[in-house]
C-alpha cells in the first residue's frame, strides 16, 4: 500500500533494520492488503506460540480476526509487520486503551501490546526490534505506556519487555504477568538499543568478511574480465572456505581450477557470500538467485550505478531494495571488493591480485577503489599489514558507520584507518566514532571537501578547519591526504601512544635534526635540543643514544634522524637492529626514524610485527665511540607501554618516513589523540539536566507552530515566538518594543525605563553596529529623540529601520551564539565575539550537540580571543559559568527537537554577573521521519 491508496498509510514508519544474527528484514504498517501474507504466517506459528499469544489453544484466524489483524487507523490500532521477501515473520499491535482496558482514543494515552514472531526466526531480535519501532509509533500518536499480559511460562516475551531498559511495573494477576512499560526513553533504554545496535551491524559486517562459502557470479570461460579476476585473486590468497563459479552458459565442472555451476541454485550446498560481476542489467536476476539460494550478503563489483547519473542512481536504489528485501547486505554496487587476513579465513573477495596483504593490525575503509588501490600498495611498500579491508564503491548500504560497529570489538584491529567523502549520517559517524575512539584510534582523510558539478557530496557550510575540529571533539584523528592516513596509521599500529609531547631528537645530521626541531615547534610539541651524533656515528651509538630517551624522563617520544654514511658501508640492517634493541629494552615511548636516501633502511625497520626479523649481523662496525656530551635527565623507571589499541604494544616494526615533517606530523597526531584519551578517560563530561527546562510544553509549541507548515519549507519564528519557545529552555531573551516613530520610542521607553538602547532591525542593519544603526546608554527623552532624529536622518526613513527600544544591561563582552544543522557534521554549536573582526577572521568554534559541559567549557576557551572574557589587560573577568550555561540549554534545545533547525543568539553580552540576550532568531521545520534517537534503522535509499 502507498499514500497514493491510502492518504493515511505512514509511509515514513517504514524501515530496513538489522537483526541480532546480522540479517535484515523491513519493518511496515500492516494493511488491509496483508490478509494471505497474515493467514499464511499464521499457518506457520507452533501452536505453543499460538498459546502464548491468545492463552489458549487457537489453531487457526478467524475472518472477524484477519479483518481485525489487517484494518489500522494509524492512531488508535496499529499493526507492524517485520517482513523478509515480502513475506511476514514477526507482528506487533497496540489497541489504545482507556480506564478498565477499555478501548479509547486520545486523550488517552495507553495501549495493549502484543507481539507474534515465527518461530523459525525466533532468538533473531524480531520482537526487541519490533518494541523500539511500535514505541516510537506509539510516542509519536500521543501513547506514553504499553500494558502487556504475558503468561509466566512465555519467558523469551517476559525477557524482551524486562531488558528493553524502560521504566517498568510488574505484577502477577489471575494466572498471568502484567507488565506495565513507560515508553519515554531513558539513558538505559538508549543504551540498550545503541548496544544491539552494535552487535547486530557488527554481525552483519562479520557475516560478509568471514564467509564459509564464496560463489563468484560472472566468472568468464576465458579466463578475462573482473567476474575472473575476483575468482583467481580468491583462490590464489588461500580462502579457506568453499569456492564455487558460476556461468550460465558453462559447459564443463571447472573453470580455473574451481567448481562451476550455471546458476547459484545449481550449487547444492549454502553460499554465504556472492561476488557479482556481471554488467548492471543482469545484476536484479543474479541478486534474486542469491535470494533465493538463502545467500547471507553480497559483493557488487559490477559499475553503472549512482555514479553513472540519475538513472544509475534509480537503478542503485532498486537493487537496495531488491537485496534488503531478501535480508541481505550489500557491498557495493561499484565496489572493489574485501580483504580478510585472519588465517582462518584469508578472504581475498577483491581485485587486488594475490598475494593478498600480510596480516597486520590496521583495518581499512574507503569509498574509492583508485584511493584503496593507493593505499594498499602503499602499506605494502612500507611493510605493514592488514587486518581487513572493505572498498565500498557506491556504499549503497554498507557504509563505514557499519565497519566502525564491527572494528569497535574486533580485536584483529587496533588501528581504523578511513578515506571518506561524505559522513553519511553524520550524527551516528561520530557517535561511533567518539566510542571507537576511546579503545583504538580513528583516523579519518575525507575528500569531498568540494562539491565538482556531477559529483554528489553534501556540502558543508563549515571551514575545514571547524570540521576537522568537530572531528577531533569525536576523538577522530582527521588529516589532509592519503599519505598523512597511511603516515599517522603506521606510527600508531606500530608504536604505543606518548605521554606528552616532549620530543627528543637525535640522530647523525645537525641540519636534519634542526628540521625536525622546527617540525615539532609548528605542530605545538614541545621539542628538546637536537642530540647530533655526528656523521662519524656507528649503529652503537645510535642504540645508546636511543637507550638512554627512552629511559630519560625528561621526554614522551623520539625521533631518530639517519642520513647515508660517508666512505664506510654499515648495512642499514646493523642500524635497524640496533635501534629494535633500544626499542625492546625500554618500550614505553614511541620512536619513529626520519631517513634521507636509506631506502634499505626503512625497508629494515619496517619488518611486519610478527614475522622474522634478520638477526643482526656479529657487529663489523667499529666499538661505540664516547657518547656526545648531551644529558638527556635522569633516568626513569621504565614506564609500561601505552597501547595505541587494546593489543598493541611496542611492535617489532619501527615507522620511517623520508621526511622530518611527515614523521613529526604523525608523532603529533598521536600526542594529541592520547590527549584526548587520557582527558576522556578522567571526565568525558556529562550533559546536564535542568530541572526549568518544560521539554513537552516546547513540543507541544512547536507541533502548534508547524501545523500550517508544509513539509520541507522552513519558518522563521516572530519575536514573541521566539522568545516563548526559547523560555521553554530557560533562555530569556530580553524584550523589545517596536518604535515606528519618535513618540512610539519615547512610550517605549516609559514602559522599559531609562537608560535604553534604539536600535534599527531591518534585515540589512541587523548586527551591524559598525554601520551606526544602534544608540546606547540613552538616559531621557531628549537623548532618545535626538537619536532617533539621527537614525532617520542617516539611515532612512523608520518604516525602512524598523527601530525598536529595550533596556540597557550591564556592560560586558559581545558574543554570538549559534546553533544550525549542517549537512555534511550535523547540529553544531557555535560561539565566538560580536564584531566584525571576528567574523573577518573566522574566529568561531564549534562543537557537535548534544554538548557536555566539558565541551561548553573547552568551547568558550577555544576562540582565538578568548583571553577577553578572562580579564584580559586588566579588565574584570566575565561570568563565564553563566554562558557555558546558556550553550547547554541552547544544546539540549536542539538536541531534544530536530524541528529546531537553526537559533541564532547575538548578540549575548556576558557581564561581571550574568548574561543576557538581547536578539533571537530561530527557525524551525518539520523534522526528518527518523534521527538517531529514533528506533534502529538502516538509511534509506
Amino acid at each position: 500500500m502507498t499514500i497514493e491508496s491510502d492518504p493515511s498509510y505512514p509511509a515514513h514508519w517504514e524501515a530496513d533494520v538489522v537483526l541480532r544474527d546480522g540479517g535484515t528484514a523491513r519493518i511496515r504498517p500492516i494493511t488491509t492488503e496483508d490478509a494471505g501474507r497474515l493467514v499464511s504466517f499464521y499457518e506457520q506459528v507452533s501452536d505453543e506460540s499460538k498459546y502464548y499469544r491468545f492463552f489458549a489453544p487457537y489453531p487457526r484466524l478467524s475472518d472477524r480476526d484477519v479483518h481485525r489483524f489487517t484494518h489500522h487507523d494509524y492512531v488508535d490500532r496499529v499493526g507492524l509487520a517485520a517482513t523478509i521477501g515480502g513475506e511476514f515473520i514477526g507482528t506487533v499491535r497496540y489497541d489504545r486503551i482507556g480506564p478498565g482496558g477499555r478501548p479509547a482514543s486520545a486523550p488517552a494515552d495507553e495501549a495493549e501490546v502484543a507481539f507474534l514472531v515465527q518461530d523459525a526466526h525466533q532468538g533473531r531480535g524480531v520482537a526487541s526490534t519490533l518494541l523500539e519501532h511500535i514505541g516510537a509509533v506509539a510516542r509519536e500518536r500521543g501513547i506514553r505506556r504499553f500494558a502487556a499480559e504475558v503468561l509466566p511460562a512465555n519467558t523469551k516475551m517476559i525477557k524482551v519487555f524486562t531488558d528493553a531498559g524502560y521504566q517498568q511495573k510488574r505484577s502477577f494477576e489471575d494466572g498471568s504477568v502484567h507488565l506495565t512499560l513507560d515508553l519515554e526513553p531513558t539513558a538505559e533504554s538508549l543504551a540498550v538499543q545503541r548496544a544491539r545496535e552494535q552487535r547486530a551491524e557488527a554481525r552483519s559486517v562479520q557475516r560478509l568478511l568471514a564467509p564459509g562459502s564464496v560463489a563468484v557470479v560472472g566468472v568468464s570461460r576465458s579466463g578475462a574480465g573482473v567476474g575472473a579476476a575476483a575468482l583467481r585473486n580468491l583462490r590464489d590468497s588461500g580462502f579457506r572456505g568453499h569456492l564455487y563459479a558460476v556461468n550460465e552458459a558453462i559447459t564443463r565442472d571447472l573453470l580455473d581450477g574451481v567448481r562451476a555451476y550455471p546458476a547459484v541454485g545449481a550449487i547444492g550446498a549454502p553460499v554465504d557470500l556472492a561476488v557479482i560481476a556481471v554488467p548492471a542489467d543482469r545484476v536484479p536476476e543474479a541478486v534474486a538467485a542469491c535470494g533465493e539460494h538463502g545467500v547471507q550478503g553480497l559483493v557488487v563489483l559490477s559499475a553503472g550505478y549512482g555514479e553513472s547519473g540519475p538513472a544509475g542512481l534509480a537503478r542503485q536504489r532498486e537493487l537496495v531494495r531488491q537485496v534488503r528485501s531478501y535480508g541481505m547486505r550489500l557491498i557495493g554496487p561499484n565496489a572493489y571488493g574485501v580483504i580478510n587476513t585472519a588465517p582462518e579465513v584469508e578472504l581475498n573477495a577483491s581485485l587486488t591480485p594475490a598475494p593478498m596483504p600480510t596480516r597486520g593490525r590496521i583495518g581499512l575503509f574507503t569509498q574509492s577503489g583508485a584511493i584503496g588501490i593507493a593505499l594498499l600498495s602503499a602499506l605494502l611498500r612500507r611493510g605493514e599489514g592488514l587486518s581487513s579491508f572493505v572498498s565500498a564503491g557506491n556504499r549503497a548500504d554498507v557504509s563505514g558507520n557499519d565497519i566502525l560497529q564491527y572494528w569497535y570489538d574486533d580485536e584483529a584491529t587496533d588501528v581504523a584507518l578511513l578515506y571518506l567523502e561524505t559522513l553519511g549520517n553524520p550524527r551516528k559517524f561520530t557517535r561511533l566514532a567518539r566510542r571507537t575512539a576511546a579503545v583504538k584510534p580513528v583516523v579519518v582523510a575525507k575528500g569531498g571537501r568540494h562539491s565538482p558539478a556531477g559529483h554528489v557530496v553534501p556540502d558543508t557550510r563549515l571551514p575545514e578547519a571547524t570540521v576537522s575540529a568537530l572531528l577531533r571533539q569525536a576523538g577522530v584523528i582527521r588529516v589532509d591526504t592519503v599519505t598523512e592516513l597511511v603516515d599517522v596509521g603506521l606510527l600508531l599500529a606500530a608504536q604505543p601512544l606518548p605521554a606528552g609531547p616532549r620530543i627528543a631528537i637525535l640522530g647523525n645530521s645537525e641540519s636534519l635534526g634542526i628540521l625536525t626541531y622546527d617540525a615539532c615547534l609548528t605542530q605545538g610539541l614541545r621539542p628538546l635540543p637536537p642530540l647530533d651524533l655526528t656523521t662519524a656515528a656507528a649503529p652503537a651509538d645510535f642504540r645508546a643514544a636511543l637507550t638512554d630517551a627512552l629511559r630519560s624522563g625528561d621526554c614522551d617520544a623520539v625521533v631518530v634522524t639517519a642520513i647515508p654514511w660517508v666512505g664506510e658501508d654499515a648495512p642499514a640492517d646493523d642500524l635497524a637492529g640496533a635501534l629494535r634493541e633500544a626499542v625492546a629494552e625500554y618500550p614505553g615511548k614511541p620512536v619513529a626514524v626520519v631517513h634521507v636516501e636509506l631506502g634499505e633502511l626503512a625497508l629494515a625497520l619496517s619488518a611486519v610485527r610478527g614475522a622474522p626479523h634478520p638477526a643482526p649481523h656479529p657487529a663489523p662496525h667499529p666499538a661505540p665511540r664516547p657518547a656526545p656530551s648531551r644529558s638527556w635527565g635522569p633516568a626513569a623507571d621504565p614506564a609500561p607501554p601505552v597501547p595505541a589499541g587494546p593489543l598493541s604494544a611496542a611492535g617489532d616494526s619501527i615507522p620511517s618516513y623520508p621526511a622530518a615533517e611527515r614523521a613529526v606530523k604523525a608523532v603529533a597526531e598521536a600526542v594529541r589523540y592520547g590527549q584526548w584519551r587520557r582527558a576522556t578517560a578522567d571526565d568525558d563530561g556529562r550533559v546536564p539536566e535542568y530541572e526549568d527546562i518544560d521539554e513537552a510544553g516546547t513540543a507541544d509549541r512547536l507541533a502548534g507552530l508547524l501545523a500550517e507548515v508544509d513539509p520541507g519549507a522552513v519558518l522563521t519564528l516572530t519575536d514573541p515566538d521566539a522568545r516563548e519557545l526559547l523560555a521553554g529552555y530557560g533562555i530569556r531573551v530580553l524584550p523589545t518594543l517596536p518604535a515606528p516613530s519618535a513618540d512610539a520610542a519615547v512610550r517605549a521607553a516609559g514602559v522599559l525605563g531609562y537608560p535604553v538602547a534604539l536600535k534599527t532591525t531591518a534585515p540589512h542593519l541587523r548586527h551591524r553596529a559598525d554601520l551606526g544603526g544602534v544608540r546606547l546608554d540613552l538616559t531621557n527623552e531628549a537623548e532618545l529623540r535626538r537619536s532617533y532624529e539621527e537614525l532617520a536622518d542617516t539611515l532612512g526613513k523608520p518604516a525602512e529601520l524598523q527601530p525598536v527600544v529595550q533596556a540597557m544591561v550591564a556592560r560586558g563582552v559581545d558574543t554570538v551564539v549559534r546553533s544550525v544543522i549542517d549537512p555534511a557534521a550535523g547540529a553544531v554549536l557555535s560561539f565566538g565575539l560580536a564584531g566584525v573582526a571576528s567574523e573577518l577572521l573566522g574566529d568561531t568554534a564549534h562543537r557537535l550537540v548534544p554538548a557536555t559541559d566539558r565541551d561548553a567549557a573547552g568551547l568558550i576557551r577555544s576562540i582565538r580571543t578568548a583571553p577577553l572574557l578572562f580579564g584580559w589587560r586588566g579588565s574584570d573577568p566575565v561570568d563565564t559559568p553563566a554562558l557555558e550555561e546558556l550553550l547547554l540549554r541552547l544544546s539540549r534545545l536542539v538536541d531534544d527537537h530536530p524541528e529546531v533547525i537553526g537559533v541564532s543568539l547575538e548578540p549575548v553580552v556576558v557581564a561581571a554577573e550574568g548574561v543576557s540576550v538581547l536578539s533571537a532568531t530561530v527557525r524551525v521545520a518539520h523534522p526528518p521521519a527518523r534521527g538517531d534517537l529514533g528506533p534502529r534503522t538502516l538509511p534509506s535509499y
